[in-house]
């Protein structure tokens, strides 16, 4: 409102101050994308990480089975002391500090799928191994935003193999989209995240990589309905307490229609089938090196991945089926086990008859 009462900057920045730069059109910025109105942006920023963090509360003492926090600003480019990447606070990595310190969770999952790396998550855990990031992003050899997320980024001390970027490399070309995320949640996201066995799950849940939005925002071609049956998968650890925070996105059919498919995922509903042409495409060239890279260097951390590294090439069918056929072989050979026991027991018990002594 226009009467609202002016904040006096000089209160609100303190040494953050020097930290903003002037934007061409005379505001202040904390970098060239990223506008700071010294009205609104505080306690816009402040009410954005308090309902991430009053949701995450809520979950993980069992007041809610699942939630998703529709908030801006988003919060995963903003690190320890520099806001960045229209972020100012972190809010799903201050929400998991403090899931440790007042809650004593244990182990606290963080999957990441916007577009861009999640830097100030990633930072804020290199070195903890209690908390497990996986990050699905563009990457592009370093070459798009923010920069950071190399597959070889795994952390460093006790927090070695606890951070996992699926860095895409290779452009638009060939595009990016459903199966290439599919495969990537197949053969890594799901195998590490359930040999983790998270406490909790929290999702920084961008929609910056639905078709939508043009190549220098994401560039990716991921289905909207691709969103919901991640987040269904995903229910299935820690006993489904998971919540999504909103992160980036630009184009608001995008955001609606992604966002919709979540939020029918936590709620239960019937989530729309994936179109069988999709289920049945393989991964691009690019985005099968990006995920066989990451098998490689994180296999050594997690030995749930050795398993997949021979499918990644699969589409979803015929991974399926593999699995179905493995599942089948396992089964007939334990249906054969069970039926040759009470035969060894037999022979130990009625010995065959010996030969006459001559």
């Amino acid at each position: 409102p226009l009467n609202r009462q002016k904040l006096d900057s000089r209160k609100l920045l303190g040494s953050l101050t020097s930290l903003f730069v002037r934007l061409p059109c005379g505001g202040i910025g904390v970098d060239n994308d990223t506008i700071w109105n010294e009205v609104h942006s505080f306690s816009a920023a402040r009410l954005a990480v308090g309902c991430v963090i009053e949701l995450v509360f809520k979950v993980a003492t069992g007041e809610l089975k699942n939630g998703f926090a529709v908030v801006r600003p988003p919060g995963h480019h903003a690190e320890e002391s520099t806001p960045m990447g229209f972020c100012y606070f972190n809010s799903v990595a201050i929400s998991a500090k403090l899931l440790q310190q007042r809650l004593n969770v244990n182990k606290i999952l963080i999957v990441d799928w916007d577009v861009h790396h999640g830097n100030g998550t990633q930072q804020a855990f290199y070195s903890d191994p209690n908390v497990l990031y996986i990050s699905l992003h563009r990457y592009d050899d370093g070459n798009f935003f923010p920069g950071s997320g190399a597959p070889d980024e795994v952390g460093i001390g006790l927090g070695i193999g606890f951070n996992v970027n699926i860095a895409f490399t290779g452009g638009l070309n060939p595009p990016i989209g459903d199966p290439e995320y599919l495969t990537a949640f197949r053969t890594i996201v799901m195998p590490i995240a359930h040999e983790f066995a998270p406490d909790i799950v929290l999702v920084s849940s961008g929609f910056d990589a639905v078709e939508g939005h043009p190549a220098p925002l994401g560039g990716y071609n991921l289905s909207a309905k691709c969103f919901g049956y991640f987040t269904k998968q995903l229910m299935g650890l820690a006993g489904g307490r998971i919540i999504l925070a909103l992160e980036g996105g630009h184009d608001l059919t995008a955001i609606c229609d992604a966002s919709e498919a979540c939020v029918s995922a936590l709620l239960g509903n019937e989530l729309d089938p994936l179109p069988e042409k999709i289920l049945q495409q393989t991964a691009n060239v690019n985005a099968v090196h990006s995920i066989e890279k990451v098998i490689e260097i994180h296999s050594k951390y997690w030995h749930s991945l050795q398993h997949y590294s021979s499918t990644v090439s699969y589409s979803l069918i015929d991974a399926q089926k593999c699995d179905n056929e493995e599942a089948e072989t396992v089964t007939a050979m334990a249906s054969l086990s069970v039926g040759v026991k009470p035969l060894e027991k037999k022979l130990d018990e009625e010995p065959m008859e010996e030969d006459p002594l001559l």
